[in-house]
């Protein structure tokens, strides 16, 4: 590894810094903890990208029969290989907690790495909340006390505190869980597939739209992505979580990118081409009357079954994620100490799952569109500064071991392998409407005043910081996470 260059105050600061780090313990203490096995990683995946077809009816009444079956092919391929390919680079060459925010960290520094960290929170915690809706969605009507509002709002509190209580127990816990949730949860679609076999009609497949109604683009790249993005965030729990992650985890995101496609197209295929279509229909939740008139009236409450447990899958893939990606910005000074307390019990960080649970519960009121529009454009902004900080880390850091290594040599291949994905990002980002713009505008500007009131509660001790933070944030180069934490 290439060692950066200093200015001569920093070089006296990088000296003054070393002497210290000889008296005192290391930054990031090595923890262990139980990994995971490669079934439940595999599984523990598959829920943070998807959970199942829940909640993708949207993007054929959005678009129509035709471009939802594309989109289900052709997406996995444009976009989720890219992103897993580059996850699996980083996330071996650049482990630890933090994941994304180490690596944007270490290519733009400590600013964009907590800006990038902020943003990427909020989309998941924003996200955590709209897996409760969706489950509520499909029990309301055997349960129409909880459609009005107080008592809606009561159930999705409690529900989430509930979900929340199987994370404190530990990441293996929750890998194993996913298991059984994502077989049960995944059943009704295969006794609907089975059902479905003999009605189909081939000529429902290729409906490109319907008299009348209007395509609604936005709202079905804003479904599909929703539905296939996320293929990041288990880098938060590599460093812990998994066994030999430079073989275990391209394995497990080919395979669950294999499944995530297969599990969303077989239900549809088998659905549109057994059912009388009109567009107008099909809206989140209408999988239900899918199984009603192919398999049977009582048949339809399994599939809302199934959609409440893949709800939990979903949810505790997503709350692990952000819990320990917390823990890895305070491992990076970048959050005061207190973010990182773990359960002495368990040995997880507690506090994290605190704070995730809590925001989500108070954010949880908002309307299911805008939350899947503010998710999106909170994700693309994260995500455009990884893709990013991938071609920055190759260019500044070469000979740093990697690994895993996505199998492109030259700046323009890398370059030409995220122009796509990029172009997607700026798309999702452009289409957002002017009230998600606002709320986007105000957090991050809230993030901003955050990070630099975190700067000065440090410089005036007020609260405890890793020392990795003022290392940071004296030098003036980048390219020495390894030397100062490592």
């Amino acid at each position: 590894m290439k060692t950066s260059q200093h200015s001569p105050s920093s070089e006296k600061l990088l000296e003054g810094e070393e002497k210290q780090c000889l008296k005192e313990p290391p930054a990031i203490t090595k923890i262990t903890t139980k990994k995971l096995a490669f079934i439940p990683l595999l599984c523990l995946i598959y829920f943070q990208v998807s959970g199942g077809p829940y909640g993708t009816e949207t993007m054929v009444g959005a678009g129509g029969t035709f471009y939802a079956i594309l989109g289900i092919i052709f997406f996995p391929i444009l976009w989720s290989v890219p992103e897993a390919l580059i996850t699996a680079e980083l996330s071996t060459a650049f482990p630890g907690n933090g994941g994304f925010v180490i690596w944007t960290h270490q290519a733009f520094g400590p600013f964009w790495g907590f800006l990038i960290g902020f943003w990427k929170f909020l989309s998941a915690v924003i996200n955590l909340s709209s897996y409760p809706i969706i489950c509520l969605r499909y029990i309301d009507p055997d349960l129409p006390l909880f459609s009005s509002s107080t008592p809606h709002y009561l159930v999705i509190s409690v529900s989430t505190l509930f979900l929340s209580v199987l994370n404190f127990t530990g990441l293996h816990i929750v890998g194993y869980a996913s298991i059984s949730l994502g077989i049960l949860s995944y059943l009704p679609f295969l006794v609907i597939t089975c059902f479905a076999i003999p009605q189909i009609d081939p000529s429902h497949w290729v409906l490109l739209g319907q008299k009348g109604k209007k395509k609604d683009w936005p709202l079905f790249f804003n479904t599909l992505f929703w539905n296939m993005n996320c293929w990041d965030n288990v880098s938060t729990l590599v460093a812990e979580g998994v066994t030999q992650p430079s073989k275990t985890l391209p394995k497990a995101f080919l395979s669950s990118g294999l499944i995530t496609c297969f599990a969303h197209l077989v239900p549809l295929l088998a659905s549109v081409g057994a059912m009388k279509i009109d567009l107008d229909d099909w809206v989140d939740g209408y999988y239900t009357v899918v199984a009603e008139k192919i398999v049977g009236k009582k048949f339809k409450r399994w599939v809302r079954i199934g959609a409440f447990l893949s709800g939990i899958g979903v949810f505790q893939s997503q709350l692990s994620s952000c819990s320990y990606q917390l823990l890895g910005m305070t491992e990076l000074g970048l959050l005061p100490t207190f973010f990182s307390a773990r359960s002495k019990r368990f040995n997880t960080p507690w506090v994290g799952i605190l704070i995730s649970t809590v925001i989500s519960i108070l954010i949880s009121s908002m309307k299911f569109r805008h939350v899947t529009s503010l998710v999106n454009v909170f994700y693309s902004l994260g995500m455009m500064f990884e893709f990013a900080a991938f071609i920055s880390l190759r260019m500044k850091f070469p000979e740093v071991n990697r690994p895993f290594k996505v199998p492109l040599t030259k700046l323009r291949s890398l370059i030409a392998m995220c122009f796509i994905p990029f172009g997607f990002l700026l798309y999702v980002v452009c289409v957002g409407q002017p009230i998600v713009f606002l709320v986007v505008a105000l957090l991050t500007m809230l993030g901003i005043l955050w990070y630099f009131c975190m700067r000065i509660f440090q410089a005036k001790m007020w609260l405890d910081f890793n020392h990795v933070m003022k290392k940071l944030a004296d030098y003036e180069n980048l390219g020495y996470y390894d030397q100062i934490v490592k």
